[in-house]
């Protein structure tokens, strides 16, 4: 018998899957408990449907992605700090600092955790990665001064 997992049944598969298994397992197991249900023709318009719209949601998340990769990768940002002797730092610059700036400069929100930058204690120029989704990245440098 064929039937659409409703949640992820150990053994079986994860929630959405169409899968075959025995009429007695999906009567007296899946089905009361509602771990399925029947794949018959409604059913199956609805995990269409649903897939459809998942892979909508990516092509377009991967769109805007792409499209502020292609605008942020190369430049550069600008963040003062205050430093003593030697144009060391009192403390570091931190992912959420360059997150802030990117949002404020380019209108770009990027989760702090998304940053790959190396600890950044003196003056200078650095470069850092931006994960913006899975696959795309941006290459921008962080310019620290007084």
């Amino acid at each position: 018998m064929k039937v659409i997992l409703k949640q992820d049944v150990k053994g079986l598969g994860k929630k959405g899957q169409l899968v075959s298994t025995s009429d007695g397992y999906a009567r007296n197991f899946l089905f009361p408990k509602g771990l399925a249900a029947e794949a018959n023709a409604q059913a199956m318009s609805e995990l269409k449907n649903k897939e459809d719209a998942e892979r909508y949601r990516i092509k377009t998340e991967t769109a805007a992605a792409q499209k502020a990769a292609d605008e942020i990768g190369g430049k550069t940002i600008r963040i003062s700090a205050k430093a003593g002797q030697n144009g060391k730092l009192f403390g570091s610059v931190t992912a959420k600092e360059i997150a802030e700036t990117l949002k404020s400069t380019f209108g770009v929100n990027v989760d702090k955790r998304k940053i790959n930058v190396e600890e950044i204690k003196q003056f200078g120029t650095y470069e850092f990665e931006v994960k913006l989704y899975t696959g795309i990245s941006a290459k921008l440098y962080v310019m620290v001064g007084e």
